[in-house]
C-alpha cells in the first residue's frame, strides 16, 4: 500500500473521535475509534474537555495509519466532520479553552431563548439564520462562556476581564470544526454549513449578523473566518514537524448531518437521507433556494464547493434517539445496543406502551424546551420487551413527525430515504420505519456517511476526485426495505402523538 494515496476524514461526534481513511472508491481502508467523557456539572448541563477531543483526534489518526500499515504522505487531504453547536472559546496566545466546551444538547440557556421569545425577537432571528430560536445552538452558549467563564483558568498572572480580552481579539470561538482545523493548521476558521448553526449568521447573505452579534453580545473580533465546504485554497496545512511529520491539506469541513447529507450523494434538490446517531437528523437538499419552514423545521446550508453557489436543506432535528438506547443500557433493561433488535422481535406490539424519551427536550417539529422523558400505558404486565419495542418505535415516529413536516414544506413526495448511522445496523428498526412512514428505506453499504462525506469534500477540493458523478458512482446499496405489514400504523401514530402531548412543557420554574 506504500505508493497509493487516500483521503482521511476526521469524524468528531458527541461520544467519541473516530478516523477513517477512504480509497478512490470510497470504501474504508482504516479506522480508529476513541470515546470522550460526558461532563455532567449540572441536570441539564452537558460538557466537553476540548483538550481531550484534541488528544484523542491525535491518537486516532496515528493508531488508524498504524493499524493499516500507512504513512502520513500517503494522504492527499483531510476533511473534519463534527458534532455541531457544541462551543469553545479558547485563549489565541496559550491555545488553552477558558472552560469546558458546551455541548449541542446543553439546556443552560434556555431561560436565555425563553426572553429572546418573551421580546418578540423570535421571528427575526428565525428570518435571518432560519433556525428555530433554542439553546441547542452556538450562539447563547459563547454568551454564557463569556459571561460565566473563571478567569483565574485562562493562567495568567494578571487576568483580565474576559469580555474585554474577547473584543480585543484575545479569545477565540469555534465549533468543533474550528477547534480541529486551528489545533492541526493554527488558522482560525469555519465552514458556511457550521456557521450556519451557530444562530450568529445569515444564510441570505451569507456573513456573520451584526444584529445578532449585538442581540448576543458575541464580538466579531472572536468570530473564525467562514470558507467553503470544499476549500480549493484550503484551510491550511498540518506542520511537518508536528504530530504527523507531514504538510496534508486540510481543506473540507461539514457539521455531521450536512456531511451525511454529502456522503449520501444527496446532491439534487428533493434528495433527502435520515442519520440515526445519538440524536437524528433528517435532511432534504432544496437546491439553490432557502426553504423557509412553516412547520417546525430548520432551514440551513447543505453545503458549498468553491465558486459555486450554496445548497440548502431543509433538517428535522430529533434531540434523542440512539441515546435512547443508551438509556436502555444504562438502566440495564439491554446489555447491548444489538440486543435491542432480538427483544423487539420477541414481542408482538409494545402492548399499548408509548415512550417519549425527550431527556433534552423536544427538537422538531414540537421545539419544546421543557418536555421530558415519559414512558406511557404500561401496566402490572409490561416487561422490558415492551419497553424496548417502544424506544424502536420512538425513533421511527420522531422520524415521522419530521418527514410529514418536510413534505408539507417542500411539497415533493418522499418517494425514498437514504439512511446512515449506527442505528440502522439494526435491520428491525429500518423496516418497522420503513412501515411507519410508508416509504422505501435504502441502507447504503458504506453507513459512515459523516466520515466519507467530509473525505469527498477534501478529496473534491485537492483533485483525487474530480466531480460529483466519480461519488454518485462509488455509492452503493446494502439493502433496501420495503413497507409491509403496518400492524395498524396510523392509529398507533395517534396514539404517539397523544404520548408527546403529555411530555410537553413538563420541566416548569417551579419545579426546577
Amino acid at each position: 500500500m506504500s505508493g497509493e494515496k487516500y483521503v482521511g476524514a476526521i469524524d468528531q461526534g458527541t461520544t467519541g473521535t473516530r478516523f477513517m481513511v477512504f480509497d478512490h472508491d470510497g470504501k474504508v481502508v482504516a479506522n480508529a475509534y476513541e470515546k470522550h467523557e460526558q461532563i455532567y456539572p449540572e441536570p441539564g448541563w452537558v460538557e466537553h474537555d476540548a483538550n481531550e477531543i484534541w488528544d484523542n483526534t491525535k491518537k486516532v489518526i496515528n493508531e488508524a495509519l498504524d493499524d493499516a500499515l500507512l504513512d502520513a504522505d500517503q494522504l492527499e487531504a483531510i476533511g473534519i466532520t463534527n458534532q455541531r453547536e457544541t462551543t469553545i472559546v479558547w485563549d489565541r496566545e496559550t491555545g488553552q479553552p477558558i472552560h469546558n466546551a458546551i455541548v449541542w444538547q446543553d439546556r443552560r440557556t434556555t431561560d436565555r431563548i425563553e426572553t429572546l421569545e418573551a421580546d418578540d425577537k423570535t421571528d427575526d432571528v428565525r428570518a435571518k439564520t432560519g433556525l428555530e430560536p433554542d439553546a441547542y445552538f452556538s450562539a447563547t452558549k459563547a454568551e454564557w462562556l463569556l459571561d460565566n467563564s473563571d478567569p483565574i483558568k485562562l493562567q495568567r498572572s494578571r487576568p483580565e476581564d474576559i469580555r474585554d480580552r474577547a473584543e480585543e481579539g484575545e479569545l477565540a470561538f469555534g465549533t468543533i470544526d474550528t477547534w480541529l482545523i486551528y489545533n492541526l493548521t493554527g488558522n482560525h476558521i469555519t465552514d458556511v454549513t457550521n456557521a450556519s448553526r451557530t444562530m450568529l449568521f445569515n444564510i441570505h447573505d451569507m456573513e456573520w449578523d451584526d444584529e445578532l452579534l449585538d442581540e448576543f453580545n458575541v464580538p466579531r473580533e472572536i468570530l473564525p473566518e467562514v470558507r467553503p465546504s470544499s476549500d480549493d485554497d484550503y484551510y491550511g496545512t498540518t506542520d511537518a514537524d508536528g504530530f504527523l511529520g507531514a504538510e496534508i491539506p486540510v481543506a473540507g469541513a461539514l457539521g455531521d448531518q450536512q456531511a451525511a447529507l454529502f456522503g449520501q450523494t444527496c446532491f439534487d434538490a428533493g434528495d433527502a437521507k435520515n442519520t440515526y446517531g445519538t440524536g437524528s437528523f433528517m435532511l432534504m437538499n432544496t437546491g439553490e433556494e432557502a426553504v423557509m419552514s412553516e412547520h417546525g423545521l430548520l432551514t440551513t446550508v447543505g453545503f458549498q464547493r468553491s465558486g459555486e453557489p450554496v445548497q440548502y436543506a431543509l433538517e428535522g432535528s430529533i434531540f434523542i434517539t440512539g441515546a435512547a438506547i443508551e438509556w436502555l443500557e444504562d438502566m440495564t433493561l439491554i446489555e447491548s445496543a444489538a440486543e435491542s433488535e432480538k427483544l423487539a422481535r420477541s414481542v408482538d406490539s409494545t402492548d399499548g406502551v408509548y415512550f417519549v424519551p425527550a431527556f433534552a427536550g423536544l427538537g422538531a417539529p414540537h421545539w419544546d424546551q421543557r418536555a421530558r422523558g415519559t414512558i406511557v400505558g404500561m401496566t402490572r404486565g409490561t416487561r422490558r420487551e415492551h419497553i424496548v419495542r417502544a424506544t424502536l418505535e420512538s425513533i421511527a415516529f420522531q422520524t415521522r413527525d419530521v418527514a410529514e413536516a418536510m413534505q408539507s414544506d417542500s411539497d415533493i413526495d418522499l418517494a425514498s430515504l437514504r439512511v446512515d448511522g449506527g442505528a440502522v445496523k439494526n435491520n428491525f428498526l429500518c423496516q418497522l420505519q420503513s412501515n411507519i412512514l410508508d416509504t422505501e428505506i435504502v441502507r447504503p453499504q458504506v453507513d459512515e456517511t459523516t466520515a466519507l462525506g467530509s473525505a469527498y469534500a477534501a478529496g473534491l477540493a485537492v483533485g483525487y476526485w474530480e466531480n460529483l458523478d466519480e461519488l454518485r458512482a462509488n455509492w452503493q446499496v446494502d439493502r433496501e426495505f420495503e413497507p409491509s405489514d403496518p400492524q395498524n400504523v396510523e392509529h398507533r401514530y395517534g396514539r404517539w402523538k397523544e404520548a408527546v402531548d403529555r411530555s410537553l412543557d413538563w420541566a416548569r420554574d417551579t419545579e426546577e
